[in-house]
């Protein structure tokens, strides 16, 4: 009797786990508002307007459901009916680009400016940590955008104006830096390797940070079809597979694709077809529910 009831508890584990959908949330920074959108039919499930002065540059969405999102001047972290729960304000003369949940309870933003600041917060929004660090240009918007955290409590830093993706201390203290071409973006980390959203060179790759070597680079020739523009955002799936923020600016061609997933062998598996419900895209990121 007792093994029956194991069996069926484990039964139902996996039919719950099996019935949560892949869900993206996406934002831009020319466009006025952040969604959610279910991947398997493309429709927007859930939107939130921003305000005028607001601009989205990062965007997430916690495990309790609520939706943390960078904007120009600030980061919030909102509820799904639109309360919000904080609002970490920029300083003056600085542009907050990251906002990202670590692997505890707490945040980490990002703030471009001269020095620019990594700021950690707790689960309440408050401040128990910051790092500045110098970019070496005075211009805040090619600093760099999205930056992450290693498990030895190191920053990832894409540094645009310098095409290199740099790695600091909680010092603020430069490790190592590695050149991998256009304006790198976004980067996501695995077990051995930094992925990097490398922007206007219309290019992802993959670096080796233990020996500094570019092991795999994916541009627009490498595809069995489709066309990749600015790769402004990456997110790597457990299964070696890689979405793309295809940011399609100013392109005359707007019939791209504005997310398409590669995988290992470099063959488009999924996209977002066309949606005039969404402009642009600059910022994703999955979860499932």
């Amino acid at each position: 009797m007792m093994k029956k009831q194991l069996i069926y508890l484990l039964v139902g584990i996996c039919c719950c786990s099996c019935s949560k959908k892949e869900k993206l949330i996406v934002g831009s920074f020319d466009w006025q508002q952040i969604a959610i959108v279910d991947k398997a039919s493309g429709e927007i499930e859930w939107s939130y307007d921003l305000l005028p002065e607001e601009e989205c540059y990062d965007v997430e969405v916690t495990p309790k459901n609520e939706v943390l999102y960078a904007y120009k001047k600030g980061a919030k972290l909102i509820k799904r009916d639109h309360q919000v729960v904080w609002d970490y304000k920029a300083g003056e003369n600085e542009v907050l680009y990251a906002a990202t949940r670590l692997e505890s309870v707490n945040f980490l933003l990002a703030l471009a400016g001269a020095p620019a600041r990594i700021v950690e917060l707790d689960k309440n929004g408050e401040v128990f940590k910051e790092v500045t660090f110098n970019t070496a240009t005075p211009d805040i918007s090619q600093q760099f955008r999205h930056i992450v955290k290693t498990p030895n409590n190191t920053y990832v830093v894409p540094m645009m104006n310098k095409s290199k993706i740099a790695e600091i201390d909680e010092t603020g203290r430069f490790k190592r830096s590695i050149f991998c071409g256009g304006t790198p973006n976004a980067v996501a980390l695995t077990d051995s390797s930094w992925v990097v959203a490398c922007g206007d060179a219309l290019s992802f790759v993959e670096i080796t940070p233990e020996n500094k070597r570019v092991t795999r680079t994916v541009e627009t020739s490498s595809l069995n079809w489709g066309t990749i523009f600015y790769v402004a955002y990456i997110v790597r799936y457990k299964n070696g597979n890689t979405l793309i923020a295809n940011y399609l600016g100013s392109s005359e061609d707007q019939s791209q694709m504005p997310l398409l997933e590669v995988d290992p062998e470099n063959k488009i598996v999924w996209r977002l077809s066309n949606n005039p419900q969404i402009p642009r895209i600059s910022t994703v990121y999955s979860f499932f529910e």
